[in-house]
């Protein structure tokens, strides 16, 4: 971090948190992050409420506009509290900067949390996550709390509304950005007629993370310690969430362990049962999980795209784009008998 930057958030704790003075003890960039930027820092502060040592990640836009369908860094802070109060396992959300003036773009610090969220690490190493039954139960829990969240909700009030079922919905918001796109891709055009076709009415509505996934989450030796990354969540069929942690895409190769590459359906399935008291459709799943192949298509060739494009050079981004014809295969795989 810059040492202009880095004054300037030392000013801007210092009056948010109350303190006589705060200075930053350690700060690096953390890897990781197409979409934003997290900053690994340590402040020590004197004075006020938080005086002492105080662990915190400082997240931010990436240099280049993000995936347009991402939040701000202040909506992902409300969305933060708001999960953080319903119970959600989350880092502790402690202040926000919508000034872009201080560093160059609006941020917030929130309380850094203990482990890995390394997805290709997790499903292959026993040694993290602790019990995977459990892990798996928890994990079921936890987004059973977030779906409690339920419009309307003053503090989501910037959450897009709307009115028709919500697959419809999706499908017609990528069927938006594919009749714009310079490029055909008719497998994934199949997917969307395949969802219009198949969409489940409008039913329960609640808060979905939009992202829930191995990857997503951090774990240490124990179990979990934390739900990341709410930059996507939306208003949607709880059972989108479902299926998007369960779609083999998000499998990172551990295949036959169906939940996230890291256990069995059903005990993913029973912990949220047991937290919501709601019975999971489960023949329902599917249908989201051949959403979520779909979903991460578009967002795999918007994020190609921002590198082809010029906008930025990322090797990241490059490589997002070659997983496209996977997803396609899956996505025919999963549909063919229809």
């Amino acid at each position: 971090m810059e040492e202009t930057s880095r004054k300037a958030v030392e000013r801007f704790v210092r009056s948010a948190a109350q303190a006589s003075s705060v200075s930053i003890v350690e700060a690096k960039l953390l890897s990781g992050g197409a979409v934003q930027e997290n900053w690994w820092v340590d402040l020590q502060l004197e004075g006020g409420p938080w005086a002492g040592r105080l662990a915190c990640v400082l997240r931010c836009d990436s240099p280049t506009a993000g995936v347009a369908i991402s939040h701000g860094r202040a909506q992902e802070f409300a969305l933060l509290k708001t999960v953080f109060e319903a119970g959600v396992t989350v880092p502790e959300p402690l202040w926000l900067c919508e000034d872009p003036a201080v560093i160059g773009r609006p941020f917030f610090l929130m309380r850094r949390i203990g482990g890995t969220a390394a997805g290709h690490l997790l499903v292959k190493d026993s040694r993290y996550g602790g019990d995977r039954v459990q892990l798996a139960e928890r994990l079921g829990r936890e987004l059973a709390r977030v779906h409690s969240v339920r419009p309307p909700h003053p503090s989501l009030d910037f959450l897009p509304w709307y009115d028709e079922a919500p697959a419809l919905h999706r499908v017609r918001e990528h069927r938006a950005f594919l009749d714009k796109h310079h490029t055909a891709y008719p497998a994934v055009e199949w997917g969307l007629r395949w969802l219009e076709r198949h969409a489940p009415q409008r039913g329960l509505v609640t808060l979905c993370h939009g992202d829930f996934r191995t990857g997503n989450y951090m774990v240490d030796e124990q179990g979990l310690t934390g739900v990341l990354d709410w930059e996507f969540a939306r208003w949607s069929d709880p059972l989108e969430d479902i299926g998007w942690f369960c779609a083999k895409c998000w499998r990172f190769g551990n295949i036959r362990a169906e939940a996230g590459g890291i256990g069995e359906r059903e005990d993913l399935y029973r912990g949220y049962e047991m937290e919501s008291g709601w019975a999971l459709d489960r023949d329902a799943v599917r249908y989201w999980e051949v959403m979520a192949h779909v979903t991460w298509a578009i967002i795999a060739i918007q994020q190609a795209e921002r590198h082809c494009s010029g906008e930025e050079n990322s090797l990241l981004l490059a490589l997002t784009g070659h997983i496209v014809p996977e997803l396609e295969w899956e996505i025919l795989n999963m549909t063919e008998n229809d």
